[in-house]
Formats: C-alpha cells, structure tokens, sequence
C-alpha cells in the first residue's frame, strides 16, 4: 500500500490531509489520485459509499486550481443537498494549506441571494446541485462556458432522481475540452450513455466488486409479523443501549410517522426527509454529527451524502427494491475500515429478497431473534453497570456530600445499596417489558395466519415512484404496467394514485415478473423503482413508562 507522499501530490495539500489525520489512501484514492494528477483526462470511477471518493476527485481539483485567475474553474456536480454541503466543506478542508482557494457552495432551499452575492465575490470551484445550478444560470450569475474540470459525483443517484435533463443541459453549457471525471456506485445504461455523449476515451477505474458487500458490515435479519415491526424496532433499540444509528423508510410520510413515535416513547430520535426545511436538516444533521442525536430515522434520497463516523447500526424498516439501495443504506456504517451491522425487519412474503441479497453482495445474512423482555432487562441493567463502573468522579466537587451521602446509606449493607440503586434502573424496564410477547414469526405460524387472512392475501401490494406529478392516471397506470410486464389490466387491482408515487396490487404468483420487469426502466428520464409494499405498520400508542426515556439518550 503506497503512502500519500507516493501519489504525487504537492506539500501544501500533504500538510492539510495530515492535519486531517489521513494516513494511508484508500484503494479508490490509490487508483484515482495518480491518474487525475497527471493531466487533462476524462475518468469513470465505480465506488461505493463510504471509499473515500471524495478525497479521491477533490485533492486532485485543489491541485489544479489557479489561484491567479478569478474565474470558475471546476464545477462539481451533486444529487443532494447534504452531500452538496458535504463536499464543499472537505473541499475547504483539503485547500486549508493551499493559497486562497475560494469554493462556493450552491443547492435548494437555502437563501440563493446570499449564494449569489458569494459567487459574485469569486468562486474558483463551485459545488451545486442541478435545479440550484439550473436557476443560476438562468439568471446569468454563474459562468461555466470557462471551466477546466467537471465532476459529477454519486452520478447514479442524480439519474434515479430525475436530473437527467438537467444534466445534459448544464454538460451541453460547458466547453468542449474540459475534463470530465463521473463517480458512481453503479454503472447503468443511463451512465453509459452520458460517458459516449460527453466523455472522450474515459480511463475507467473500478474499487472493489460491484454489488459486492464491505466486509467490515454484519448483515442481520429479523423476521416479524408487519403490525409487529415498530414494536420489534423498539425492542431491539432497547436491547442496543449504546447504539448511533440510521433507520430507513421508504417515504417521507412513513419516515416522520417512525421518528414521532420514537420521540413520544421516549427515543433520542429525529427525522430526516425532503419535507423539512433546510434550516432544519441542518439543524438535524448538526446534532447527528455531534452525537446529541442517537438515532437519525431518513428516506433513501435525504440521507444520501450523510457522511458521519462512527454510525454503529443501520436498520431497514423495509428492504429497498432496488440493491444499489440496500447498498447504499449500509455503506454508512463500517467507514474509513471500521466495523458496523445492518439490520433488516423483514416479513415472510419478503423472505426470498434476503436470499437474493445474499447472492448478488456475495454475504451471509444472519437470522437474528427479537429479544424477550427479559433480554432486554438484562442487557439494560449491565449497561447501567458498565456506565457507573466507567463514570468519571469529581473527587474535589462531591467531597462535600459523601458525609450525607454516607449516613443515608448507613443502615444498609453493601449488597442492599447495590439492589436498590440497580433496581432504579431495572424496575422500569421490568413494569413494561414483564409480560411482553414474543415478536418472532415463523414460517409455520405465518402459513397458519394467512388461512384466515382477507381475501387479497393471494395479492401483493407494490410500491412505484411515479403518480400524478408524471401526468399518470388510472388508465395510464395500468397501461404503464401491463406494457412493462404482459400482466393483463383485470388482474391488476388496488390502484392508488398518489403525487409522486402510487401503489397497485397483482396475483402473488406474478412477484417475480413485477419485480424483473421494471429493473432499468425509465420514464420520462426518470429511473423507474418498485417495491413490495407491506401491509401498513400499526404505530404503538404512547406509553406512559416507556423504559428507554433516559437510556437511549447520549451520555
């Protein structure tokens, strides 16, 4: 493994990584930093998350940036808000022992006057989103037509949400000779056709096996009845005391229902979705990172980007269709080499998805069991242990009260002070979890309960990211849909037409067509994306007791 001093990079940048504690490359920086240091090129990087991708394209731009001129030089190119912010900060970081580089950050739903007045001021990189970017260069605040560099990054994701005009519009925008270096995790048809469009003999540079798994990441299954999986979530919360972790929803409306109910039960937990304003994803993403917030609950398209250490577990309320998602999910565990574990919630009728997973990211998948209540009074009571054996004391500040301390303890023993101080702890877990039932489901026990299911029990339910926004109907739905799959309109049943999603349900014998059918499919520039819809989670009502209201809180 080469150093960084091995790559070729000047001593200003080597001092700013240094600083940052960076000691070795990762193997995408090995492979990429070299090429990208050697002159005008255009590269496609396939990286997953979490592989040090920005390091890999960002020390390279620093490189390149020519202080004595004032004009824009580079343009980097992201499908989200937070990665936007994300990347300009490290920029900052790598530039910090450089001349004065001056990167502008751009993206939506901040205030774009105080963004214009920083790219009138000068900006020799600027790092955007496309609808933010789009808009100013309607207004003629920004001028691509000079830059040397563009960098598009997490280029799958902008596709998948539907910046595919976008894209072209600005590619088209900027000067033919310069540079282009597209990362992604994945390579679809989509990207391919954006390397043969506006690429030029692309050096092409792979990090690992695609779809391949980290192997530092745990992979875990629980398998629960639907209505139990929020009752099951909790469980294992509370069997995870020192857990920082992210769970994923499919939707914004799911995702806020999981994090308020959390919140009522006593969780130190938030959401993290499109509907919130940026004042507060920042405020959000703030307490993440600072770990006052313990459990961050998100939508697949507002957590990418989230690049925060030490995240211990991922949980997936439900499997994403789509495996560049389950990817992407748990890659925001187990970074820069640590370890981490992703955790699946899953029914039966999903139970073949886990074997999939297992065959196309080349891992085991381990079948995990819900704690008992009692399992999680125990693994309470010795976290409350471990903490008191490990609390710092202030010998100077409580001298003056261990005389009292010492006299209210007086007529009791040493184990008597011990039972009663654990007992503080382990009395409430024990009142709400004494006759708690067993959430595990086996397959013989779900067989049985679907003989008494309603009549659409030989149905499923999906999920499509398309509804009214895409100018769809009812009658354009089913169209859609028996034109992707042969399934004839009669069979197709339960359409629900939502903004910007829909749900449909067909024969369960018809899952697997559903679910090939639509794999690489686009409409209107849009990826296509289905999923299994199960049956809605019934949401715990608040208890009034709830054992985890001080423990799942940051210490």
């Amino acid at each position: 493994m080469q150093n960084f001093t091995d790559l070729g990079l000047s001593k200003p940048v080597l001092k700013a990584i240094e600083t940052l504690g960076f000691k070795t490359p990762t193997p995408i920086q090995e492979q990429v930093i070299p090429v990208l240091l050697k002159g005008k090129t255009d590269l496609m990087a396939l990286a997953q998350t979490g592989t040090g991708k920005t390091a890999a394209f960002g020390l390279p731009l620093i490189e390149k940036v020519d202080t004595s001129e004032k004009n824009t030089q580079a343009l980097v190119l992201a499908p989200t808000r937070e990665l936007c912010v994300q990347i300009a900060n490290d920029l900052q970081k790598f530039s910090a022992q450089s001349d004065r580089i001056n990167i502008v950050a751009v993206y939506g739903g901040a205030n774009i006057r105080t963004q214009i007045t920083e790219i009138k001021r000068g900006a020799h990189i600027i790092v955007a989103t496309p609808g933010r970017l789009i808009d100013l260069l309607t207004r003629k605040i920004v001028k691509i037509n000079a830059i040397q560099t563009l960098v598009l990054d997490e280029a799958d994701e902008m596709l998948n949400m539907g910046f595919q005009e976008d894209i072209d519009s600005i590619l088209e925008t900027t000067p033919a000779e310069k540079s282009v270096w597209l990362f992604s995790a994945t390579m679809p048809d989509e990207i391919r056709a954006i390397t043969k469009k506006y690429m030029h003999k692309p050096v092409e540079i792979t990090s690992g096996k695609a779809n391949a798994s980290n192997v530092n990441i745990t992979h875990q299954y629980y398998l629960v009845h639907g209505k139990d999986k929020v009752l099951a979530l909790q469980r294992i919360l509370d069997f995870t005391p020192e857990i920082f972790g992210i769970i994923f929803c499919r939707t914004k409306l799911e995702t806020q229902e999981v994090a308020d109910n959390l919140i009522k039960n006593g969780y130190n937990a938030d959401s993290l979705h499109g509907d919130l304003s940026q004042q507060q994803r920042d405020k959000v993403m703030g307490s993440f990172r600072s770990r006052v917030l313990q459990i961050l609950v998100a939508t697949d398209v507002a957590a990418r980007g989230i690049d925060v250490d030490d995240v211990t577990h991922i949980i997936h309320l439900h499997l994403p269709d789509d495996i560049d998602f389950y990817t992407h999910r748990s890659g925001r565990t187990a970074r820069a080499g640590k370890t981490g574990i992703s955790m699946v919630l899953v029914t039966e009728k999903d139970l073949y998805r886990i074997k999939h997973l297992e065959k196309k990211l080349q891992t085991p998948f381990t079948k995990m069991k819900v704690p008992t209540g009692m399992e999680v009074c125990e693994k309470q009571l010795l976290a409350l242990i471990h903490r008191v054996h490990d609390v710092e004391v202030n010998e100077k500040e409580i001298a003056p009260y261990l005389h009292s301390i010492e006299q209210e303890f007086a007529d009791m023993s040493k184990t008597d002070i011990l039972k009663r101080f654990a007992s503080l702890e382990f009395n409430r877990f024990l009142e709400y979890y004494r006759f708690a039932k067993d959430l595990n489901l086996s397959e013989q026990k779900h067989r049985e309960q679907d003989k008494f299911a309603s009549g659409k029990a030989n149905h499923d339910m999906f999920f499509i990211n398309l509804g009214k926004m895409d100018g769809l109907h009812e009658r354009d739905m089913i169209d859609l849909i028996s034109k992707a799959t042969r399934i004839k309109g009669k069979e197709i049943s339960g359409l629900r037409i939502k903004g910007a999603y829909s749900f449909f349900e067909v024969p369960i014998y018809h899952r697997e067509l559903i679910m090939s059918a639509f794999k690489g499919v686009s409409y209107h520039g849009r990826r296509v994306r289905v999923e299994i819809q199960n049956e809605r989670e019934a949401f715990p009502k608040k208890k009034k007791h709830h054992g985890s209201s001080r423990d799942m809180k940051r210490r």
